[in-house]
């Protein structure tokens, strides 16, 4: 049943975000979604992603630019030296979604927004800390001391991997070949197959209910 409360998404345009928003809808008024420019490979993508999701939920989407943040990141996503987006070390972003979620609370107490939607999940949680459970809940907990507005941050996906978000997108017919998951900028191919969060994404539709999605996105 969906409340009075108001929220507001970070969207990066891949499955997770996507999905995320789609069931905070069901829950609450999301106002706006932030995007985030720090230097990636894949923004224009990423932004051509963001820009179809945000349209069809009516939603309006602000970028955010913080280029500061590719100077402290020289991996992969970032540095066009380094192509090896299969390890950890090579993917990550110093303090990424702590960073993110912190501009998010910034907007939260200007317009009064009750909810922050992190595209966070269950499967990527194991690797990426900042996906866990502990990390929503001691987010939710500093906002109540650097904010007046106390948002909690929620993450849809927190108990859901990527086989059961395919499905979920399956089960409720969302327009899957808007997203953009891909750590690649790669015009020849939707998803390049072969990066870490492609893997992902692959192996979880081939698992699904309709493996034959597989064509749509690859």
């Amino acid at each position: 049943m969906k409340t009075n409360k108001k929220g507001i998404i970070l969207l990066s345009g891949g499955l997770d975000s996507f999905v995320s928003l789609d069931m905070a809808k069901k829950n609450c008024e999301v106002e706006l979604a932030l995007f985030f420019n720090y230097g990636q490979k894949a923004y224009e993508d990423e932004k051509e992603a963001v820009e179809k999701i945000a349209s069809y939920y009516k939603i309006p989407a602000k970028l955010i630019e913080l280029p500061f943040l590719k100077e402290l990141s020289k991996n992969a996503l970032t540095d066009n030296n380094n192509n090896n987006f299969n390890d950890l070390e090579s993917v990550w972003i110093p303090n990424r979604n702590g960073l993110f979620l912190n501009i998010a609370a910034c907007f939260c107490d200007k317009h009064n927004y009750d909810y922050i939607i992190l595209g966070a999940n269950k499967e990527e949680s194991i690797e990426f800390s900042d996906n866990s459970v502990e990390f929503i809940k001691l987010s939710t907990q500093f906002f109540g001391l650097s904010t007046q507005k106390h948002p909690i941050v929620l993450a849809p996906l927190k108990n859901y991997d990527k086989i059961e978000t395919i499905n979920y997108v399956i089960d409720n017919n969302l327009p899957i070949n808007f997203i953009k998951s891909c750590y690649k900028a790669d015009k020849e191919k939707k998803h390049c197959g072969d990066c870490k969060s492609c893997k992902l994404l692959y192996n979880a539709i081939l698992k699904s209910k309709k493996p034959e999605l597989i064509k749509e996105i690859f």
